[in-house]
Parts: C-alpha cells; structure tokens; sequence
C-alpha cells in the first residue's frame, strides 16, 4: 500500500481545515464553497476515502500514530508479519518438484 508523505497530508489537511472555516463563516460565498470542496476532493484522494469527512479523519489519525497503528486501524484487524503469495495457503509454498 503506497501512503503519501506526511508532509503533504498535513499541508492538505490544513488547507482543508481553514476553507472548512472560511466556508462555516460564509456558507452562502460560491468561491469559498468551491474551494472548500476542491480541498475535500484533493484530500479524498490523497487519503484514498470517498468522503471528504473520513479523510480528513483519516488524514488526522495518519499524522498522530506511527504507521503500523495506522495501518492496523485503517484495515480493522492486526498487521500480520508474513503475507502468504497468492494461491497458495499461508505457511505453505508450492512445491519447487520437476522444475
């Protein structure tokens, strides 16, 4: 899984977080709403989420855990040490006979 450079998360994420309150401030400006959510759009992206709430959560998490918590929280379950090769069970290789 590629992650993108923590420097460039927080530099999105704070983009976001200042037109969120230009945007609070005045909701009816048609230039602070399209930028608010160009900010979202890129930080969706960036963050691989398809609402611009969850990644900017996730962007959040990214920037205060290591990178093992944060994968571990992002996928729901332990990182496991050996990834098994596809097809073949994990533990097991396939056999190397008649090669």
């Amino acid at each position: 899984m590629l992650l993108p450079a923590r420097a460039e998360v927080a530099r999105q994420l704070r983009r976001y977080r200042a037109w969120e309150r230009a945007m609070l401030a005045a909701p009816a400006d048609g230039t602070v709403r399209a930028a608010f959510e160009d900010s979202g759009y890129t930080l969706c992206v960036l963050m691989g989420k398809r609402c611009a709430r969850e990644a900017a959560d996730a962007a959040d998490l990214y920037l205060r855990t290591s990178l093992a918590t944060y994968l571990q929280e992002q996928n729901g379950r332990p990182c496991r040490g050996r990834v098994a090769r596809r097809g073949a069970p994990a533990g097991r290789r396939p056999s190397r006979a008649g090669r």
